[in-house]
C-alpha cells in the first residue's frame, strides 16, 4: 500500500515537473525574444539604465503573470502598464503648430542631439514615436497598446516629429 502511494506521488511529481519545464522554456523564449526591445524602450522612456533594467524585469513579471505564453503585443501592453505607474501615458499632450523656424530646418542633426531631443518629448508622444519610427509598429497596434485610436496615434506621431524639429532647431 505504501509503495503504491509513493509511486503515485512520484508519477504526479514527474507530470508536474514536465509541465514546469515546458513553462520555463516558454518563459525563456518570450523573454529572449523581447528583452532587448523592451529594455531599449524602457531606457528611452526613463533615460536611466538602472530604471530601465528594473522596468524590464517588472514588465516581464507582469506579462508572465497575465499570460503564461505572452506574445510581443502583450509584453508591450505590460510595459505600458508599468510605465503608466511612473509617468503620464494616455492623452496626447503636445499642441505645436508648424512654424517657419521648424520648416526652415535643413541640417543634419548629430545623434546625441536627436537622443536628447527624443528624451524631452512628453511620455505619450515619445512612446508613439519610439513604437512607430524606431520599432516600425503600425498605428493600429500602437493604438491598441496605448489605448488610443488610430487617428490619435497618427496625430501624436505628427506632433512628436514637429516637437523634435523645434528642439533641434533651437540647438542650431
Amino acid at each position: 500500500m505504501a509503495a503504491r502511494i509513493q509511486e503515485a506521488k512520484l508519477t504526479g511529481f514527474s507530470a508536474c515537473s514536465s509541465r514546469l519545464e515546458a513553462r520555463a522554456e516558454s518563459y525563456e523564449e518570450a523573454f529572449e525574444g523581447n528583452r532587448h526591445r523592451v529594455y531599449s524602450l524602457a531606457f528611452w522612456m526613463t533615460d536611466n539604465e538602472l530604471a530601465a533594467e528594473e522596468l524590464t524585469i517588472s514588465t516581464f513579471c507582469r506579462a508572465f503573470g497575465l499570460n503564461p505564453n505572452p506574445d510581443a503585443e502583450s509584453v508591450d501592453r505590460a510595459l505600458v502598464a508599468e510605465l503608466r505607474e511612473l509617468m503620464p501615458i494616455g492623452p496626447l499632450t503636445l499642441q505645436c503648430d508648424p512654424c517657419a523656424q521648424v520648416a526652415g530646418l535643413r541640417r543634419n542633426a548629430k545623434r546625441v542631439e536627436l537622443e536628447r531631443a527624443v528624451v524631452q518629448l512628453p511620455a505619450t508622444e515619445r512612446m508613439i514615436f519610439l513604437l512607430h519610427d524606431v520599432e516600425r509598429r503600425e498605428h493600429a497596434l500602437i493604438g491598441r497598446i496605448l489605448g488610443l485610436s488610430v487617428q490619435e496615434s497618427a496625430y501624436g506621431l505628427h506632433q512628436a516629429r514637429l516637437r523634435l524639429r523645434e528642439i533641434l532647431a533651437a540647438l542650431a
